[in-house]
């Protein structure tokens, strides 16, 4: 077992029984005090603790950290050593707010904060940006809906991660408002595009992962290794022009219907806090290639879901689903993507696509929970959704648990402003 996995380590921090961010779970982001600059963090229930400070109080003194890998503005850094260390200095973490471990008090002073009285950051600078296609249900009711339950899964589907290269400069953080895009349209029964406001806007709910330092260009990463480049994961919202979208897409894939805008949350969840709630995956076939076989459980059994509000009602769940659904995991997508010899950096992300059950309700989009507009889901205060209205509010949110303890990753929210004149 993981050091810092251990079910019976209790914090001398205070943790509410419901918290995401129990002291098995120690996310790291990066957080900003009153008139303080940015600094790598961590959180354990509503406390955020500053790393840059336990670096400088010897805290991590035998570990191999250089003396600026935390003052930093972003994880990038941090995620450019290796496995080995990140697992080392959340065991040492976990050490050392302990119940055990008496902190002299002036060093509470300086390392710990309330949540509510610091301004979370981005946690990473994203280099790249790749977003999957890896929910079989996901691509199944869209095939669907746009060809045929016969045809739904294209020829390649069942044989490759799906994937294409996005926009990695567009990627924001929870709280950032997003206007809604404007861009070509072409209207049923027309053969002429007209400009205009997006007039479908959909949210996508996703997984993302972000990665440490890849091989050399020309090398590969096997689906055996792929862990050991990994760093964690967040919540991703994929936001979406399905107006825009369709029309642009054939032949090169999306471009203006998704690059406006991605959401993420604060909180990068580590891979081995995540490790005791593998799972496995839904059987592959046809059998993948070689170079995509891969051992074990690699599934990962998160709990999604999205709520819904606006100024007339509260927030409204509308969707629940999981992230073991998932055909093609993390591994598969990794190794796949570096197979050609695509190099990856620290700090690249990858999303993982729409994530949908096989029930309605557990569906990750708006363009699948209202089947295209075909059925319109009823609000609180009696109005209807196709898909999302100007300033309407999405909310995701994602956690693990078991009988021993839960590990969440926050919220990713949302506001869709109108499209700016």
């Amino acid at each position: 077992m993981i050091k810092a996995n251990n079910p019976t380590i209790k914090s001398w921090i205070k943790v509410s029984p419901d918290s995401d961010f129990p002291i098995q779970n120690i996310p790291f982001g990066v957080f900003k005090k009153q008139n303080n600059k940015p600094c790598v963090a961590t959180r354990i229930g509503d406390t955020a603790i500053d790393l840059n400070e336990m670096l400088r109080l010897n805290y991590f003194k035998d570990i191999d950290l250089h003396n600026s890998v935390f003052d930093q503005e972003n994880l990038n850094s941090f995620l450019k050593l290796n496995k080995k260390i990140w697992r080392a200095v959340r065991d040492r973490i976990s050490e050392v707010f302990d119940e055990k471990f008496q902190m002299i008090e002036s060093h509470k002073t300086l390392l710990l904060a309330d949540i509510t009285e610091v301004e979370m950051m981005m946690p990473v600078q994203v280099g790249d940006y790749t977003d999957f296609y890896s929910s079989r249900q996901h691509a199944y009711n869209v095939g669907c809906m746009f060809r045929d339950p016969n045809n739904a899964l294209l020829p390649n589907w069942l044989h490759i991660p799906v994937g294409y290269h996005g926009r990695a400069s567009s990627i924001v953080l929870s709280g950032t408002d997003i206007h809604r895009p404007k861009g070509q349209q072409l209207l049923t029964d027309t053969t002429t595009p007209i400009f205009g406001p997006c007039k479908l806007m959909d949210f996508e709910l996703e997984m993302a992962f972000v990665t440490g330092q890849g091989k050399k260009l020309g090398e590969s990463i096997t689906t055996a290794e792929a862990e050991d480049f990994i760093f964690g994961m967040c919540i991703f919202n994929d936001w979406s022009a399905r107006d825009i979208q369709k029309w642009e897409y054939v032949p090169l894939g999306p471009f203006l219907g998704k690059n406006f805008g991605s959401s993420i949350s604060p909180w990068i969840v580590s891979l081995d806090a995540l490790s005791p709630f593998r799972v496995a995956g839904e059987t592959q076939e046809p059998k993948p290639l070689s170079y995509l076989e891969f051992e074990g459980n690699k599934n990962i059994d998160i709990k999604l879901e999205v709520k819904l509000s606006s100024k007339n009602f509260a927030p409204h769940t509308i969707s629940r689903s999981n992230y073991k659904y998932m055909y093609w995991n993390m591994n598969q997508q990794l190794a796949h993507h570096t197979v050609n010899g695509c190099n990856i950096n620290a700090g690249d992300m990858m999303a993982s696509g729409t994530i949908s059950g096989n029930t309605p309700e557990a569906y990750g989009s708006m363009l699948e929970l209202s089947w295209k507009g075909t059925k319109p889901i009823l609000m609180p205060d009696g109005t209807v959704r196709k898909f999302i209205h100007d300033n309407d509010t999405v909310i995701m949110k994602a956690h693990c648990e078991n009988d021993q303890y839960r590990i969440g990753f926050g919220e990713v929210k949302t506001k869709i402003l109108p499209a700016k004149l």
